[in-house]
């Protein structure tokens, strides 16, 4: 059928409606396009369908500078302009709090500002991985396709940090090179490289067990000269491998960071968002938020490796930080330690459990895509905070916790700011100000 792309929705695919009205999520369709389509599926209230033919493209239609845009998983966006893909975003935010949140739309447009962005839309993430297959006996390496079990052989990604543009070409040639005579039982491979410090790590993640420690990092050393390569191994059930431990095979045991004036350090499987640059204006959001003063307490839940409380360590009397996973919790403890900082009680574990006792003035949370427990809002609800910053990686999420905000009654939503940490993808970062009603 002969469909007009109306707009993007949160995911890879384009949104359109047919002739009678069904809603269509049209997979390699842009904003803007009119094309040729397949369905493919169909259900009682919308269909799926795939682009055959673009017979009109998008006036914000553009040529990536990778071949493989709209096939990888990594830019499903990524013929889509820049300016139209930032649009997009602050529109999915608003529906979210729309349809979602409850919030009404002139509430919404009151407190949703301009998305916020770094200056590179290309060769901006610090950290890409790739999968292993063995094809016709030999091992290659590539990235994971919008079928995830589809793997595509590349030697660069443009996303990937355009100071070190032979990384990944020398990552693959390495690695095929060993595979092809020992068994080296990669389940993947972490890449993170940092153009501010130069810090350059090769992560390997493999079961627990026998493993050619010398010769690969003889081999990715003389191939790259990475500042670290380390094996991450784990174990327990394929759908939920847990880590095992993590040895070090050359160089430091760390991968290192500047963000925001502060050096982090980070073992292989812990967290750190891939867009340095942007992640700082994630920074500056929450300070901006929160104002925390040298006399007051703050907490931060799902605190990760320290992103936010280094800096309110800085600006607070005393800071409470709570994290569940243990890598992260060892490298948040290694990071105050580098930073001499003495005023954090790190607390690990799940934060509805181990919630703080601390009265806090000011608090900040950056959960994972499923959001809030509910417990944990009425947690927070029963502190006597002034002001919440909420980071959120998902719309529908943060739409859904804001709602019970609300319907608890103790924090009104000040603002919502959309920033744009995943450029050439639907994905989009929010950093919500809450602050208490006053009686």
């Amino acid at each position: 059928m002969k469909l007009t792309i109306e707009r993007m929705t949160y995911g890879p695919d384009g949104f359109a409606r047919t002739p009678d009205g069904k809603a269509v999520f049209v997979s390699g369709g842009l904003a803007g396009d009119v094309v040729e389509a397949e369905v493919v599926s169909s259900g009682a209230s919308f269909d799926r369908a795939v682009v055959r033919e673009v017979l009109e493209p998008s006036p914000d239609r553009v040529q990536p500078p990778c071949p493989f845009a709209g096939v990888c998983g990594g830019c499903p966006w990524g013929g889509l302009a820049v300016g139209a893909q930032r649009a997009a975003k602050e529109e999915n935010l608003r529906s979210a709090l729309e349809r979602i949140g409850g919030l009404p739309a002139e509430e919404v447009e009151r407190v949703v500002r301009p998305i916020r962005h770094a200056k590179d839309a290309w060769g901006y993430r610090n950290k890409v991985e790739l999968a292993p297959v063995v094809d016709g006996g030999r091992l290659r390496l590539g990235m994971h396709g919008r079928d995830p079990e589809q793997v595509i052989r590349v030697d660069a990604c443009p996303l990937f940090e355009k100071a070190f543009p032979r990384a990944i070409k020398s990552v693959v040639g390495a690695l095929s090179y060993l595979g092809n005579s020992r068994d080296l039982s990669l389940e993947r491979v972490g890449i993170r490289a940092s153009r501010r410090t130069r810090a350059l790590e090769v992560a390997l993640w493999t079961p627990t067990g026998a493993f050619p420690r010398a010769q690969v990092a003889r081999v990715l050393g003389d191939a790259l000269k990475p500042t670290s390569v380390v094996r991450v191994m784990s174990r327990g059930d394929r759908r939920a491998r847990k880590v095992a431990g993590v040895e070090l095979l050359s160089g430091k045991s760390s991968w290192t960071e500047s963000i925001a004036g502060e050096s982090m350090r980070l073992s292989a499987p812990s967290f750190f968002q891939v867009n340095t640059a942007a992640a700082e204006i994630l920074v500056e959001l929450v300070l901006d938020a929160l104002r925390p003063g040298e006399e007051e307490v703050a907490v931060d839940l799902y605190s990760g490796a320290g992103t936010f409380t280094l800096p309110l360590a800085r600006r607070s009397a005393y800071v409470a930080a709570v994290e569940a996973y243990g890598p992260a919790v060892r490298d948040l403890r290694n990071n105050l330690e580098y930073a001499h900082l003495d005023n954090v009680d790190v607390i690990g574990g799940d934060a509805a459990r181990e919630f703080p006792d601390e009265d806090a003035d000011v608090l900040v949370v950056d959960p994972p895509r499923a959001g809030l427990a509910e417990q944990v809002v009425g947690l927070i609800a029963s502190t006597p905070a002034r002001d919440v910053a909420y980071v959120s990686c998902d719309p529908a999420t943060l739409a859904r916790d804001l709602r019970r905000f609300r319907e608890e009654g103790t924090f009104e939503l000040v603002s919502a700011t959309p920033v744009d940490l995943f450029p050439q993808t639907y994905h989009c970062e929010t950093v919500a100000h809450l602050t208490r009603r006053r009686p």
